[in-house]
């Protein structure tokens, strides 16, 4: 019965979808980042509902949209180069076959990055994104949220929506994303205008932001935990007294520890203990692997070279007495094929320097551009232009704990961040169109004034 009933929503979805070919681009966002077929008993799995709307989208941007105030942009032409790039590697990969498994679904995410800032022509685009994202997201945090705070979670135990860990339904790559768009949540709660800001949508953004709080405790990632604390030392930026900021969550942080299970708290002193924890301690080996392989193969052995790898793995012996027992391994033991669990070394393994580079080089673009951009309108005083300095800050902190979170999960061509990163380069595109237009100056405005509703019709 679900089957049919979004079978039957899907077509009246695309009948509507030719009016507006943007709901052909946000569907997309929710199939990408969600994966209801997923959730799907038979015949929702059986139709590849996420390329028929991929297709639907782009399709519909070139024959139905309106694309008078479609700009490029330079992090675009740098995404066409690593997306060329990442097919070479594959074509001559030390796995051709496994490759080909993942880049079947790397290529749509880097197309998608490319197209998407197309489409977001006004504000109201910018925001209805941005709104799809956290809703997305926030079906699966807030299923992890409420079985955390049942009494539930473990590491590898918790069960978001799905009993596997595809795309963000991965404990370690939910935590970091789930910390990511905290900034989004509260940039929403105070500029969003699809829903207007009211108590109900401030109550409900507090809440998510709890069950994103709660999902490195149910999943017991030790990334979500540092993710954490970096976003609190970034949000000092953005507070006006900071040193309250600073003892409320000082105390808030010393009230949540006695509520925190044991096994939890082990697990996050295994942090400062890595080398006597399996799992930290392959981790550095595969780290160690990398870097040796890259030296030889400076282009990288394309996707999923590391199954490789074969590891010698020392590990110390723990100098926490309250630790949980490890299991009994030996102090030296091998390993083969273990994942390399940094995007950084992903990066360097399967792509080489060379794909290395170019994908800190768009990384730092993003946060550079999203800088000048928090600086340029900080102090504008014209209302409708209020929302972009704390939304480029929003993107710049949730970019920050991305890249952070990559240090430690293998999350270099994770579709929900380049749509984060799509957003950033719309955001830009639109900013730079309305200053080349009108010759505005953000200091030099006129006093603010309140702004109107936006009219969906209208996209204006």
């Amino acid at each position: 019965m679900r089957d049919l009933a979004f079978v039957a929503f899907l077509f009246a979805f695309i009948g509507v979808g030719f009016r507006k070919p943007f709901l052909f681009v946000l569907c997309f966002c929710y199939i990408d980042i969600v994966a209801p077929q997923k959730l799907s008993y038979f015949l929702i799995n059986s139709i590849p509902i996420s390329l028929i709307v991929f297709g639907l989208a782009i399709v519909g941007w070139l024959v139905f949209d309106d694309k008078r105030d479609t700009r490029w942009s330079g992090r675009q032409s740098l995404l066409v180069i690593l997306l060329l790039y990442c097919w070479a590697t594959t074509v001559n990969a030390d796995f051709p076959v496994e490759a080909q498994d993942k880049w079947s679904w790397v290529w749509k995410a880097l197309v998608w990055a490319i197209f998407l800032p197309l489409t977001l022509r006004t504000k109201l685009r910018i925001e209805a994104l941005a709104l799809i994202m956290l809703l997305s997201a926030a079906a699966i945090a807030i299923a992890g949220g409420i079985k955390t705070a049942a009494g539930g979670g473990g590491y590898g135990s918790l069960q978001l929506l799905l009993s596997e860990n595809y795309g963000l339904y991965e404990g370690s790559i939910m935590s970091t994303v789930g910390i990511a768009i905290i900034p989004l949540i509260l940039w929403y709660r105070k500029h969003g205008t699809v829903f207007q800001p009211d108590w109900r949508v401030s109550l409900f953004c507090f809440a998510l932001c709890f069950a994103c709080m709660l999902l490195p405790v149910g999943t017991q990632a030790r990334t979500g935990l540092v993710c954490l604390i970096v976003l609190a030392i970034l949000s000092l930026r953005a507070v006006r007294h900071r040193l309250l900021y600073m003892v409320g969550a000082g105390l808030l942080a010393a009230a949540a520890i006695p509520f925190l299970p044991q096994s939890y708290t082990a697990r996050m002193e295994t942090i400062r203990d890595h080398r006597a924890d399996e799992s930290a301690s392959t981790r550095v080996a595969v780290w160690a692997w990398t870097w040796e392989y890259a030296k030889d193969h400076p282009f990288g052995g394309g996707f999923n070279a590391y199954l490789q790898n074969h590891l010698r793995v020392e590990r110390a012996a723990s100098s926490n007495a309250n630790a949980a027992p490890q299991e009994a391994l030996p102090s030296v033991y091998e390993d083969k094929a273990r994942a390399y669990h940094s995007s950084y070394f992903e990066m360097l393994g399967e792509q080489g320097y060379p794909g290395l580079i170019l994908w800190l080089v768009l990384q730092a673009a993003g946060l550079f551009r999203m800088e000048q951009l928090r600086r340029r309108y900080l102090k504008t005083r014209r209302a409708e232009e209020q929302w972009i300095a704390p939304l480029a800050t929003a993107l710049q902190h949730g970019h920050i704990v991305y890249m952070v979170g990559s240090l430690f999960v293998g999350i270099a061509f994770q579709p929900f961040i380049y749509m984060m990163l799509a957003l950033e380069i719309g955001l830009s595109t639109y900013c730079r169109r309305r200053e080349q237009q009108s010759g505005w100056r953000p200091l030099m405005a006129r006093p603010a004034q309140v702004p109107a509703r936006h009219a969906f019709p209208a996209e204006r």
